[in-house]
């Protein structure tokens, strides 16, 4: 047995070396996961000693060694240094938290906000150094973006502009897609898609010039069906695929496109209670009186108290995603796209790859789930319920939209 100890021990010194070159450099994230890998290669040493030959079980544990180092090491920043970051949506949330860790490491921040005097636009100015500058933006208004875009142009000509945060969204309402007017698809198109695009646009030739970053907050309802987020989803789904897009024309000119899929946070928006009472009350209005017969006033009062009991789970330690906004603007290679948040993983997961019916599901227990409308309650004269066909084991679902092209 002692003739395979010289192999394992070398292996180990190897690793020990590695590790300790990556302490001194600051470059070795410490924790549970190092505690687990190293774990994992005192079960793979005691494996390799008795199942392969010496020189084997060197090459083996040297190279596993290496490869969890490898995984464990943060990953390169780029300096600070001057670099300058315009930021769309700083009233309050991801937005406002982004300027404050920006401006607090050095960043020249532009930040955006709907009205120079709001309480985030106040705490901005408080909080913050006399490098960050408060623009109002609104991103329905071409002459708004036309400012920002000359202000910016002319306040980066000695720093550059580094990077684009595209923070800022809207969601007028929860309903379902026939529930929901079509100008509520306007205005999130309008805020979350083409006041974005615009806005990318005329700045393009300064990241260009300085080689820069475009990082883009969207949301998973962009990518799996939430139920009574249409307009909200639908214009996320198209800010995604525009990044996807700029992320391919973008790259033979160095510019780096990142896209930030949090899950539920608790922002502002989500707290303020009396502004979904509000919406809703303003969507009872407005619907036609036959979709109000069809549906009930019932039926939307429990979407509304759904979608409420589900924000009561969002998460209020907003870091995670200011992390990833940080990482994918200063990282030397950052990612296409970041999942902040708790359960995003396992969300995406059973969107892709488990059986339609069972994604549904998923969505409708977790997020909001429906009851019957009223014109289809049993007792209502000429309806009866549409059968589930993932309940009839007579009729065959068909292909898997995740899968199907």
């Amino acid at each position: 047995m002692e003739r395979w100890l010289w192999p394992s021990g070398g292996a180990w010194l190897l690793v020990a070396a590695r590790a300790l070159l990556q302490l001194l450099r600051s470059d070795l994230r410490l924790g549970c996961p190092l505690l687990a890998a190293l774990a994992l290669l005192a079960a793979l040493d005691w494996l390799c000693q008795r199942l392969l030959p010496p020189l084997a079980t060197l090459a083996v544990l040297a190279t596993a060694g290496w490869i969890a180092l490898s995984r464990l090491a943060r990953p390169r920043r780029l300096p600070v240094a001057t670099r300058a970051v315009l930021i769309t949506g700083c009233d309050s949330g991801f937005g406002k938290e982004t300027a404050k860790k920006l401006d607090s490491m050095g960043f020249t921040v532009l930040a955006t906000v709907m009205e120079l005097n709001s309480p985030g636009a106040i705490e901005l100015r408080t909080c913050c150094s006399p490098r960050l500058r408060l623009l109002q933006l609104d991103l329905t208004k071409s002459a708004d973006i036309s400012h920002v875009l000359e202000f910016t142009k002319a306040h980066t000509t000695s720093t550059g502009l580094w990077g684009l945060v595209n923070n800022a969204g809207l969601n007028e309402v929860v309903a379902d897609v026939e529930l929901s007017p079509v100008a509520t698809f306007r205005s999130c198109m309008e805020v979350n898609f083409f006041g974005a695009l615009e806005l990318t646009k005329g700045l393009l030739p300064l990241l260009r010039r300085s080689r820069g970053r475009i990082v883009t907050v969207g949301s998973p309802a962009g990518d799996m069906p939430y139920p009574c987020l249409g307009a909200y989803g639908t214009s996320k789904a198209a800010v995604g695929l525009l990044m996807d897009i700029f992320g391919c024309e973008l790259l033979p000119w160095g510019i780096k496109v990142s896209t930030i899929q949090p899950g539920c946070f608790r922002t502002e928006s989500v707290k303020d209670v009396g502004r979904w009472e509000r919406r809703k009350q303003l969507l009872l209005a407005s619907l036609p009186q036959e979709l109000l017969q069809a549906y009930g006033k019932d039926y939307i009062e429990h979407l509304n108290e759904q979608f409420l009991r589900s924000l009561r789970l969002a998460v209020p330690d907003l870091s995670p995603v200011v992390d990833d906004i940080i990482d994918a603007l200063l990282a030397a290679q950052p990612r296409r796209r970041y999942y902040p948040g708790q359960g995003v993983g396992l969300m995406y997961f059973i969107h892709y790859y488990l059986p339609e019916g069972l994604r549904r599901r998923f969505l409708q227990t977790f997020f909001i789930s429906h009851c019957l409308p009223q014109a289809l309650q049993p007792g209502q004269p000429g309806t009866t319920p549409p059968q589930d066909p993932a309940q009839d084991p007579n009729l065959s679902p068909g292909p898997s939209p995740a899968v199907a092209q």
